[in-house]
């Protein structure tokens, strides 16, 4: 892990805690929000190896040694610090001038390609995701990466931090009276404009509760009650193909349905999402009468079979489980190893050429129709 000046990871949270009106930053801590898993990556792989033990990667202090390079920058809490700031550090000092690429002296050796970085919020280092689009990124989606950005081949998919508490009781729907519950924002962009038209569908039908949330402390107390007393969980898409919101679902044993065609979800390598949720069209979706007479036809053997397996993987959306959302993640981006070593081999060999066409390396997403050209 590359050993960056203060500014990129604690200095953030004090900017952050600045912006909020704290008058003593000292103390700041990374606050609670969606993308927080950039701070337990972080805090992971500064515990000591006694304390890591059973992680599918080791931290080593030798940059000869190391086979891949975390970049520790807290790109999604750097949004956060003023929303009308597009980052909390000066564009000049984030992975672009000469002095930080001579300070990442092992960047160029590879040309990023053993770099890992996470990039949560879809708007995360939007200005640099050129010169960084070869690295490992950890993304929530590819709602605002291109194709020659991002791929499911060489990036990896993680959780959004789950804001609801874990459903503590066991499986069963005597104590969940509501069919279906959405509780969120109504407006969205893109794919998110679905939002509204189910809002439309919906409201006021019985057994279904879908209304307006935001953020405060006071929302998420009702959503928490909400999300476990319900059976089902709607998730549409927001400005992007992801939202929190399914994570919040799958902790509270709540079954996700998921409206959102062109979602990419987390560890799909050890996870059948299938067994956990419900998938629905778009389309299909705002046909009237649609979803709620597909939810009411579902058998509460089956509601039962869901929960269960809900109850399974849940472990994968723990943030700070010993074997939890941080292992998996370095278990995926491990995997992706062998491809790095035969990119930059790759790399070294080849002669610039000037092509008309996508050349063979490119890793494309599914955001057509699955992984193309490889």
């Amino acid at each position: 892990m590359y050993n960056l000046p203060r500014q990129f990871t604690g200095g953030i949270i004090e900017e952050f805690a600045r912006a909020r009106g704290s008058t003593d930053v000292s103390k700041s801590w990374y606050p609670g929000h969606q993308h927080m898993g950039e701070w337990h990556l972080f805090a992971d792989l500064n515990r000591t190896d006694e304390d890591r033990v059973g992680s599918p990667v080791v931290r080593v202090a030798d940059p000869d040694e190391a086979e891949l390079f975390y970049v520790p920058f807290f790109s999604s809490l750097s949004l956060l610090v003023n929303v009308n700031r597009r980052l909390a550090v000066a564009d000049d000092q984030v992975y672009s001038d000469d002095k930080m690429q001579d300070e990442l002296e092992y960047w160029r050796r590879n040309n990023g390609r053993d770099h890992v970085i996470a990039a949560g919020d879809p708007n995360a280092l939007n200005r640099v995701m050129d010169r960084v689009k070869n690295s490992v990124l950890l993304l929530s989606d590819f709602g605002r990466v291109r194709p020659d950005q991002g791929s499911l081949i060489k990036d990896v998919i993680v959780p959004y931090a789950h804001r609801i508490n874990p459903y503590k009781g066991e499986i069963g729907v005597k104590k969940r009276n509501t069919l279906l519950l959405f509780m969120g924002n109504r407006y969205r962009k893109d794919g998110g404009r679905i939002r509204d038209l189910l809002f439309r569908l919906l409201e006021g039908d019985k057994d279904v509760i879908i209304k307006e949330g935001t953020q405060s402390r006071e929302d998420r107390r009702a959503a928490n009650r909400a999300m476990h007393t319900s059976k089902f969980c709607l998730n549409p898409a927001g400005d992007t193909p992801s939202a929190c919101r399914l994570f919040d679902a799958i902790v509270s044993l709540c079954v996700p349905v998921i409206l959102s065609d062109s979602i990419e979800l987390p560890f799909e390598d050890v996870i059948d999402y299938r067994k956990i949720a419900i998938f629905v069209r778009t389309k299909d979706s705002l046909q009237p009468g649609y979803l709620t007479n597909l939810l009411r036809g579902v058998s509460t053997e089956r509601i039962l079979e869901f929960q269960k397996e809900l109850k399974q993987v849940s472990h994968y959306f723990e943030y700070k489980e010993p074997n939890g959302a941080v292992n998996e993640i370095w278990r995926q981006v491990s995997q992706k190893l062998p491809l790095i070593k035969l990119m930059i081999n790759r790399d070294k060999r080849l002669i610039k050429r000037d092509l008309t066409e996508p050349d063979c390396s490119c890793l494309c997403t599914s955001q057509t129709d699955g992984v193309a050209s490889v």
